[in-house]
């Protein structure tokens, strides 16, 4: 008779911290019609980039009435068309419950609502704190950059380089069906054919370099553009993107020396 087989020691599952990037969906107000024809003119224009795409709801300008926030007709309309909602940003406690009560996953606000306020609105009672932080008593260390990840082969097709905590840097070309992610700016000194992902954790300052724009999608701060608009300029020469006012802005990198 043998013995039965013993359970293993090895556990079922592990759970770790990761950073995902995910295309934010704002919405303004919903309604069912108008919601569906403006994601399918959407997914029209790149079909690629919205094929089982995972997004979240943005509900930080949501200015619709909340009777009229149905999430269940909202997750139907984007499984028809392959998107995957998995969570909802923003809103008020009503809103926050509706989308509980459609399983819906609670995310927390953007990076930024939770900036701290700038010089010019900080209160008076505030003032010493910059003093504080240069005093060798504080016990505050210097805040030094995050150092940047500098990558020196080909990004192929299918695969994907991040840096999470700063910049990206990338010595070769990046091929199209290929994805580089930063939280800061992305460099790529070579052809960029695949898609481009700079300030993933909400830095509008964040800016996207190559020296040959050929790039299927370009996001800076969640704010994109594909391919069809980025072709209305500087397409295959060296450019610099950036964010301004909410737009993405293509400008040609100066060759000239000095």
């Amino acid at each position: 008779m043998t013995d039965a087989p013993q359970a293993s020691d090895r556990p079922a599952f592990l759970l770790k911290g990761t950073t995902v990037s995910l295309t934010a969906l704002e919405l303004a107000y919903f309604d069912e019609d108008s919601f569906e024809a403006a994601l399918r003119e959407k997914i029209r224009q790149a079909p690629g980039f919205f094929r089982d795409i995972p997004i979240m709801i943005s509900l930080e300008h949501y200015d619709g009435p909340t009777a009229e926030l149905d999430f269940f007709k909202l997750l139907g309309i984007c499984r028809r068309h392959n998107i995957h909602v998995v969570g909802v940003r923003g809103g008020d406690e009503d809103q926050r419950r509706l989308a509980r009560h459609a399983a819906i996953a609670l995310l927390p606000g953007s990076s930024r609502q939770e900036r701290p306020p700038s010089p010019e609105t900080r209160p008076e009672t505030d003032a010493p704190a910059e003093a504080e932080l240069d005093s060798p008593d504080s016990g505050n260390a210097p805040v030094t950059p995050a150092p940047a990840r500098v990558v020196s082969q080909p990004v192929r097709s299918g695969q994907q380089v991040y840096a999470p905590e700063g910049d990206l840097i990338i010595l070769a070309p990046v091929q199209a069906g290929a994805e580089v992610l930063a939280a800061g700016n992305i460099h790529v000194y070579g052809p960029l054919r695949g898609r481009a992902l700079a300030g993933v954790h909400g830095q509008e300052e964040a800016r996207v370099f190559c020296q040959s724009l050929e790039a299927e999608l370009v996001s800076i701060a969640g704010h994109y553009k594909i391919s069809e608009d980025l072709q209305e300029r500087g397409w295959k020469a060296p450019v610099q993107i950036q964010l301004r006012d909410d737009l993405l802005v293509v400008t040609p990198l100066d060759r000239s020396p000095g």
